[in-house]
C-alpha cells in the first residue's frame, strides 16, 4: 500500500464566534438565534446548562455554578469573541457581573451579553422611560424582573403573567395565543411592551405585534441577539424581527 502525507493548509481568519449557554429545558431559544443567523457571516456555538424546576431565585442563582465549566466546553481551548447567556431571570438572580466573570474564567476577554443587560441597553437606544412588561413567571420571579428596570430608571406601567412555574412548560406555550394573549394588552400609557423569557415563542410575531398595537415590542431573544451582534461589531441590516434591528 502506497502512503502519501500530504501537509494541511489551514485558514488564517474565521467568522465572528459566538458562544450561546442556553438552559437544559429550553425549546426556543436555539430557533431565534439560527432564524435571525441565518445567511450571515457568523458562527455560533451552543451548550446547554442544568437547570432547576420549580423555577426559584435561588435555583436561578445555583444555576450560575455551572457556567465556567459549560462555557469551556464551547470550543475548547479556543477564543469565542461573545458569550450569550440564555437565561433572563437567571442573570438577575446571579448578577451580570458574576456571570462575566464566570465565563472569562474559561475564555479570558471575551465579551458577555445576557437577556436583561441587553434589553437595559435597548430601552436607552430607543429612549424608552415607561414600559409594559410581560412574563411567564410566577410572582417571585416578576418582583426581581420589575425591580431590576426600576433601579435602571424605568417606569414600570403594568405587569401580566401567566404564572408558569416550570420552564419546561414555558417552552410548551402556543404562539397564536401568546401573540392573542400580547396584542390586547393595553400600552396607552407605555412607550413599549417587554415579553420576558428566552423560552417563550415570540420573536417570530414581533413584526406583526408591532404593526398591530403601534408599539415598539422587545423580547428576551431579540434584545440578546441584537446585542451580540453590536459586541461583534456585525453591523449589516437586519429585517423581520422588530424595529428595534433598526437601531
Amino acid at each position: 500500500m502506497k502512503l502519501t502525507k500530504i501537509e494541511p493548509k489551514y485558514l488564517k481568519k474565521h467568522n465572528p464566534r459566538v458562544g450561546l449557554i442556553t438552559l437544559a429545558s429550553d425549546f426556543r431559544i436555539e430557533k431565534d438565534f439560527n432564524n435571525v443567523i441565518y445567511g450571515k457571516d457568523i458562527d455560533l456555538y451552543c451548550n446547554r446548562i442544568k437547570s432547576y424546576n420549580p423555577l426559584t431565585n435561588e435555583t436561578l442563582k445555583k444555576m450560575a455554578n455551572d457556567i465556567p465549566k459549560v462555557t469551556e466546553n464551547i470550543l475548547p481551548n479556543q477564543q469565542l469573541d461573545c458569550v450569550a447567556y440564555g437565561c433572563t431571570s437567571g442573570t438577575i438572580a446571579a448578577g451580570y457581573q458574576s456571570i462575566h466573570d464566570k465565563v472569562n474564567l474559561s475564555k479570558p476577554n471575551t465579551k458577555v451579553t445576557t437577556p436583561i443587560t441587553s434589553a437595559i441597553n435597548a430601552l436607552k437606544i430607543l429612549k424608552i422611560k415607561r414600559l409594559s412588561i410581560f412574563t411567564p413567571y410566577t410572582d417571585e420571579i416578576n418582583q426581581t424582573v420589575v425591580n431590576y428596570f426600576k433601579k435602571e430608571n424605568i417606569e414600570i406601567d403594568q405587569l401580566s403573567y401567566f404564572d408558569i412555574a416550570s420552564d419546561l412548560d414555558i417552552g410548551k406555550v402556543d404562539p397564536e395565543h401568546l401573540f392573542d394573549t400580547l396584542k390586547k394588552i393595553d400600552l396607552t400609557k407605555s412607550d413599549a411592551l417587554f415579553v420576558s423569557c428566552t423560552a417563550l415563542p415570540v420573536l417570530s410575531v414581533i413584526n406583526e405585534l408591532e404593526s398591530k398595537i403601534n408599539k415598539v415590542v422587545l423580547s428576551s431573544n431579540q434584545t440578546l441577539i441584537w446585542d451580540t451582534f453590536k459586541e461583534i461589531n456585525y453591523n449589516d441590516k437586519v429585517e423581520g424581527f422588530g424595529e428595534l434591528f433598526n437601531n
